[in-house]
């Protein structure tokens, strides 16, 4: 049973994660809010820069040579402004999550506890039952290992794949940039 100070306790230890992790999510919307300002700052430049090009252009040809020559650094803005937004929301989550296991393992460690303690309150007699609640907690936290374990997997994968689509597109704008040009 948890006295009062426990319960105060573990309640500012909750109010205080809540806020933290509130905090984290503030600082990823400023960085996706800085993000975005600096690439509608940036993007607001090139439009100008382009529409001067253009209004300058003389013939048909010349007007396709400045297009090839617009869209390959459109297309590498735009993986690189993909990349960024992952980073951002993937830099947020690891944040969450290394917060989030760390309750998990002091909920676990708590609950062991509680358990241990029961356990050894428990009458004469009953050693099955505690070697069989014994056997279901190591299995439950072997299952949240594994499949904590495979969640890290699957966001490398993820990652890894992100960064397969966004190369491979950048390489294809490339291309046909260049044969736009011949």
């Amino acid at each position: 049973m948890m006295t009062a100070e426990q319960v105060v306790a573990a309640h500012k230890a909750n109010v205080e994660t809540l806020f933290g992790l509130t905090n984290k999510a503030f600082e990823g919307v400023e960085k996706l809010v800085e993000l975005n300002l600096q690439v509608a700052k940036a993007a607001l430049g090139e439009v100008a820069d382009n529409t001067r090009a253009a209004l300058s252009v003389k013939d048909a040809q010349e007007l396709l040579a400045l297009q090839a020559t617009m869209l390959q650094p459109a297309a590498e803005k735009a993986a690189s402004y993909s990349r960024h937004l992952y980073d951002i929301a993937a830099a947020t989550q690891a944040e969450v999550a290394k917060v989030a296991e760390s309750q998990m393992a002091e909920a676990q460690k708590a609950f062991a506890s509680n358990v241990d303690a029961a356990l050894k309150n428990a009458p004469a007699g009953s050693e099955n039952a505690v070697a069989l609640v014994k056997s279901a907690m190591a299995a439950a936290n072997n299952a949240y290992e594994s499949v904590s374990k495979a969640a890290k997997q699957a966001a490398d994968v993820a990652e890894a794949n992100f960064t397969a689509v966004t190369n491979t597109a950048v390489k294809a704008s490339q291309a046909a940039s260049k044969a736009k040009r011949a």
